[in-house]
């Protein structure tokens, strides 16, 4: 008797990992023929989902084995087999539950096939869709979330931040000495610091904000800075901006809920140092509302993408308020827009490029899969500094969630690394309407 499992795959978690057929270990996995149909349609395109699909469609084809028998085609050592399934036979009771013929139902009835040939062998569904999860369940196929790139949990997600209390005054006011740095050994209230680790440390009415350095082991203290006419209003902003302007870190990640100034603080500190790069790029992923195409809106190809880049264009305009609009800093940065020092620009056409010396942020980057992150950084050449900004738990993405978002696989798997910070954002500076609208609805 067969003890191992049998996944049938829905396509959206092949668009989403196109490598997912070797995460199931020792168990078979099933592509029904309409999935094949189904990446037909995407294999043409410079998005991450065109990738997934061609990749995934090579990598079926170099297979040695008969991926139509029944037996599939093995997939490696300590791995199971892989075959693809030809439409099954038309069930009374399916059509009759689901009037419509759609490739999802298509699916679920190639699921039913299967179930039917092996009726002692546990055949589950796996997609990202939860709806047709919802309609597999319903008819008595067992179907669950594509769990490999998840992470543990949203609560426990590192925030780069931690307030200790009881620190001895000496500690305290060694920070405020002259050199503003105390040694690790001499906060052993401090447990296990990670690389650039943000602390608040306090003892009664006395309090210093630092930064765990790994090289040096050893606690910095953090001075509130301004930059490019942008203030930290609290600790976390100024934790966020030291990370920022640090040049021995080189990726940066902030979260945080709306208003909480994520992409401001990131394009304030890539403007006050922006001698140090050649370009400073800002981008965010294009996700049209409701899922509705870019084709669908008028104009050429700059005026379908404006709409979106329109949250960009207003942190440069809070700056350039700030700095006053007939300083000099104001127009500095009109004249990095027009010589395209500054620059803004969707993600959809980064694969390929190398990006050297330059300070590039990514906002709403919780709507971009693990693969997308992944393809972004390794895209960083020499001297480069990358920001992800965004709110893990407001993703308009379908088949993202705050646990498989890229983002957060970025945070969870970066934790430690001596050139990687991070900082939660959590105190909204927008407005007092902002903060009240965020806490109440």
């Amino acid at each position: 008797m067969l003890t191992s499992k049998l996944f049938v795959l829905d396509t959206n978690v092949i668009l989403h990992d196109c490598r997912c057929i070797r995460k199931f270990e020792e168990n078979d996995v099933a592509i029904p023929i309409t999935v094949l149909e189904e990446l037909d349609q995407f294999k043409r395109g410079n998005e991450d989902i065109h990738f997934q699909a061609r990749e995934f469609l090579r990598c079926l084809d170099a297979l040695t084995g008969d991926v139509l028998s029944p037996q599939g085609s093995p997939l490696g050592d300590g791995l199971g087999a892989i075959r693809v399934v030809l439409g099954a036979r038309s069930s009374v009771s399916l059509d009759d539950t689901f009037l419509q013929d759609t490739a999802d139902h298509r699916i679920l009835r190639t699921t039913l096939a299967i179930q039917r040939e092996a009726p002692g062998r546990q055949v589950i569904l796996v997609s990202k869709d939860t709806n047709l999860r919802m309609k597999a369940k319903s008819i008595g196929i067992r179907a669950q979330d594509y769990t490999s790139d998840k992470v543990r949990g949203f609560d426990t997600l590192y925030t780069g931040k931690r307030i200790v209390e009881g620190i001895d005054s000496v500690s305290i006011d060694g920070l405020y000495g002259p050199s503003g740095t105390i040694p690790a050994a001499a906060l052993p209230a401090v447990e296990a610091p990670l690389p650039n680790e943000k602390f608040v440390l306090r003892n009664g009415s006395k309090s210093a904000i630092a930064c765990y350095r790994h090289d040096a082991a050893a606690f910095v203290r953090i001075e509130k800075q301004s930059c490019y006419g942008i203030t930290p209003r609290n600790a976390e902003q100024s934790f966020a901006l030291r990370a920022l302007m640090d040049d021995t870190v080189k990726l940066v990640t902030i979260t945080g809920t709306a208003g909480t100034g994520k992409p401001l603080l990131a394009l304030a500190a890539a403007l006050e140092c922006r001698q140090r790069y050649r370009q400073i790029m800002l981008a965010r992923p294009v996700v049209p509302l409701s899922n509705r195409d870019l084709g669908f809106l008028p104009g050429d190809i700059a005026a379908k993408l404006d709409p979106y880049m329109q949250p960009l264009y207003d942190n440069l305009t809070v700056i350039r308020h700030q700095c006053g609009e007939e300083t000099q800093a104001a127009q500095r940065i009109i004249d990095m827009r027009e010589s395209e020092k500054l620059v803004i620009t969707p993600l959809a056409y980064i694969r390929g490029r190398s990006l050297q010396r330059m300070f590039f942020i990514v906002d709403e980057a919780q709507n971009l899969t693990p693969h997308e992150v992944k393809t972004i950084i390794t895209r960083a050449g020499e001297g480069t500094k990358i920001v992800f900004t965004g709110d893990v738990a407001q993703i308009d993405q379908p088949y993202l969630d705050a646990l498989s978002n890229g983002l957060s696989y970025l945070i969870s798997r970066m934790v430690g690394q001596p050139i990687y910070s991070h900082i939660a954002l959590e105190k909204g500076e927008r407005s007092e309407l902002a903060n009240i609208a965020s806490a109440l609805l």
